[in-house]
């Protein structure tokens, strides 16, 4: 999949779902710029998920544009997909391990589907992603004898195997102490900024967004309704906006 040199790496115009007559989505715009990481915020049911799931092909949008680098992703088949996949990585909210796989060989999945390397550089790829993340001495280990955090840091680990360009994470500090929840904050936003990636982080943690994230997004009935940094949304003078990000203040 071609990189646009000029173009967004994230850009969707009147993004619309509906599951039978509940709309979830209705005319959401939104841009996410190369090495940005964008924090969507609202109330749960706002179509948050449904946002990332669309961006990564896994649903399809009712109407409006998705554009993937410049490309008009809304239009793209199985085979565009897969490509267009191998350059954004997904961090799924529960991090999605598969339970009959060892640590290392979750990391190793997305390259064992889509790289020639060999078993011996697969085993040297997924030992040194799992050293970003600090997990190293756990790559033999089964998902079940590791912590709800670690899984989480597996999860981002196999998530950036393919070096995309674009990292999509649905609450990634979800379920964890504010220590843990830190911590997780810390190494995405240290590997952002080392590997220059375009995070969208969908999350409830509004102090962690306000810590890690460049631009925050909040959704409501389907719309985007504040897009700004958190100083230019706590200036809002909406009562359930100022109410949501009291937590953080």
């Amino acid at each position: 999949m071609d990189e646009g040199q000029d173009a967004s790496p994230v850009e969707v115009r009147g993004l619309s779902k509906a599951f039978g007559k509940q709309k979830v989505l209705n005319g959401v715009d939104l841009r996410a710029e190369k090495g940005e990481t964008l924090a969507v915020l609202g109330r749960s049911g706002t179509g948050k998920s449904v946002l990332l799931k669309l961006l990564i092909g896994l649903q399809r949008a009712d109407a409006g544009s998705i554009r993937i680098y410049g490309q008009e992703a809304t239009q793209f088949g199985a085979e565009q997909w897969n490509q267009a996949r191998t350059k954004m990585g997904f961090l799924f909210q529960e991090g999605a391990l598969y339970d009959s796989m060892t640590v290392a060989e979750n990391v190793a999945f997305p390259l064992r589907r889509h790289t020639d390397l060999t078993e011996e550089k697969l085993r040297e790829k997924s030992r040194e992603l799992l050293s970003q993340v600090g997990l190293e001495r756990d790559a033999e280990k089964m998902p079940a004898e590791i912590s709800g955090g670690m899984q989480k840091r597996v999860g981002l680990a196999r998530a950036l195997a393919l070096d995309p360009g674009i990292l999509l994470l649905d609450e990634p500090t979800s379920g964890l102490d504010p220590i843990t929840a830190a911590e997780i904050g810390n190494l995405i936003r240290d590997l952002q900024a080392r590997r220059r990636v375009t995070c969208v982080m969908v999350t409830h943690d509004v102090h962690g967004a306000r810590t890690f994230c460049d631009r925050l997004v909040f959704l409501r009935d389907g719309r985007v309704l504040l897009d700004g940094t958190f100083e230019e949304l706590s200036k809002s003078r909406d009562l359930f906006v100022k109410q949501f990000l009291s937590d953080a203040a």
